[in-house]
């Protein structure tokens, strides 16, 4: 006989959400057993789509439906309330998009919960799953770059949205090896005023303990993709060695040169692939505790530490040491670091729907 299948509740139902809900309801591991959504319209028509329960009330639906798996796919500027919600309403794992969290004290405060609650978490930096970033990944693995020397990603797209799944990537190709310090810069405060706040451009340089280098650069005044048509998918990840180098472009495939010649192939993200693998290791990391989810939530944390770590750098025009120490939330004070100034950020008005 068959393991019984777990409860979920997913929160949210703008596309991310329906794309979790969707996932989750093709896998027969997994019971969708309730939607929420603030806006009743919305609701009734998420409803009606997976024919099951909904409420505007997500902490109300949790304790209606008691799920195994509490997945929200919401604005960051709520996610210590949906983790505790989460967390009161007995779930076994949970699971939200990037960033964690706005600053590292309330992602320090979400690990703390979590952690003593005994709660698994899982982070959406999904595209992980594509047949690009594995192609990549695989090559660096074989040892065909030589010792690989730096690590590198960038995309046109503002902090808040991209430098997570940045990091998360870029540590990836680099083994999760630790950071240890960083340094940065940043321009521009246009996009304070979006709901995920970020300055117009942002770069760090990241030291690991393995001794490898990193680059980062988000926002306007990072490097184009040509290659990619669409500014969400503008984004390039990669490692280079003492024997070539090797890049994923997330809208435009791979290539490689090492030691063996030059390769490259295709690839793009695409929810309808990457989003099954992500949801089936949940299942398994939920049957088997050893089995832990490629995307979870402490990778996620260190990610986020080091993207804060950056922000820290800009204002205290240094080098910051990782582990970071408890301080101020990192936003606002970059905000007020930088100076007033014409906004530099050039995303057309038709591209600026959030797609993640």
């Amino acid at each position: 006989m068959g393991k019984a299948p777990y409860k979920v509740v997913v929160v949210g139902m703008g596309k991310r959400g329906k794309h979790h809900a969707s996932a989750f309801q093709a896998n027969p591991r997994f019971e969708l057993a309730g939607v929420c959504e603030i806006d009743a319209g919305r609701l009734d028509a998420a409803k009606a789509q997976f024919k099951v329960d909904g409420d505007t009330d997500a902490k109300a639906l949790v304790k209606r439906v008691k799920p195994d798996v509490f997945c929200f796919c919401t604005l960051p500027n709520i996610r210590l309330d949906m983790i505790k919600a989460g967390i009161d309403g007995g779930a076994k794992l949970i699971a939200y998009e990037k960033p964690i969290a706005t600053s590292f004290a309330e992602a320090t405060q979400i690990m703390d919960l979590v952690r003593k609650a005994g709660v698994k978490t899982v982070v959406s930096h999904q595209h992980r799953y594509g047949e690009h970033y594995r192609r990549v990944k695989e090559i660096i693995a074989s040892g065909a770059l030589g010792r690989v020397h730096t690590v590198y990603g960038h995309s046109t797209g503002w902090m808040m949205h991209m430098i997570t799944h940045l990091i998360d990537y870029m540590r990836w190709y680099n083994g999760n090896a630790e950071a240890e310090w960083v340094m940065a810069q940043a321009a521009g405060k246009g996009k304070f005023k979006d709901i995920h706040s970020s300055p117009d451009y942002i770069v760090g340089v990241i030291q690991f303990a393995n001794g490898v280098r990193g680059y980062v650069e988000t926002g306007a005044g990072a490097p184009d993709v040509p290659e990619v048509d669409y500014w969400w998918r503008k984004c390039r990840i990669g490692a280079q060695g003492t024997d070539g180098f090797a890049e994923v472009l997330t809208g435009g495939g791979w290539r490689a040169v090492t030691r063996d010649g030059v390769s490259s192939g295709g690839g793009c993200m695409n929810y309808d692939l990457d989003m099954p693998p992500y949801i089936a290791e949940m299942a398994d990391w939920l049957d088997d505790d050893a089995k832990l989810h490629s995307c979870n939530g402490e990778n996620a944390f260190k990610g986020l530490e080091i993207t804060m770590a950056i922000c820290r750098g800009v204002v205290s025009r240094g080098q910051v040491r990782i582990p970071l120490a408890a301080g101020a939330p990192e936003l606002p004070a970059l905000q007020a670091a930088l100076p007033d100034g014409k906004v530099i950020c050039s995303i057309p008005a038709s591209e600026k729907e959030y797609a993640s």
